[in-house]
This record gives C-alpha cells, sequence and structure tokens, in this order.
C-alpha cells in the first residue's frame, strides 16, 4: 500500500476528531485497524504521530486514551 504524507495527514486528523467527539473513547491499536480499516503500517504511523504530538497516551490494558490536557 502507497501511503502519501498527505494520506497520513488526513488520517491523523480523522483519528483526532474522532477522539475528540468521543470523550472517554479508548481503543487498541487492533481495534483502530478493524474501525477504521488501516493496514498495519498506516495503525502505527498515525498512532505513533499521536503520541509523540502529546495527544493519545497508552493505557496499561494497552489502549489509547486522548490525554486529559486536551479533554
Amino acid at each position: 500500500m502507497s501511503v502519501t504524507e498527505a494520506t497520513l495527514t488526513n488520517w491523523i486528523d480523522r483519528v483526532r476528531s474522532e477522539y475528540v467527539e468521543m470523550p472517554g473513547l479508548a481503543l487498541t491499536r487492533w481495534q483502530m485497524r478493524r474501525l477504521w480499516r488501516f493496514d498495519g503500517f498506516v495503525c502505527d504511523a498515525v498512532v505513533d504521530a499521536l503520541v509523540k504530538s502529546g495527544f493519545l497516551r497508552e493505557r496499561q490494558d494497552r489502549a489509547f486514551v486522548r490525554v486529559a490536557k486536551y479533554v
């Protein structure tokens, strides 16, 4: 699958919007792959970007949740 930087940016924006629209959303990477039909590469790139930016954090149960300062 060829993924452009623009495509990744669009997916990052989409996932960020979903987390903003649904307070308390907690998804594992596997659940994200199913919900948004990501392949492994895209899922990892999107999640890693959102974690690196400080928007998401990973809980002990491996689910990703929005960081409190963005609530």
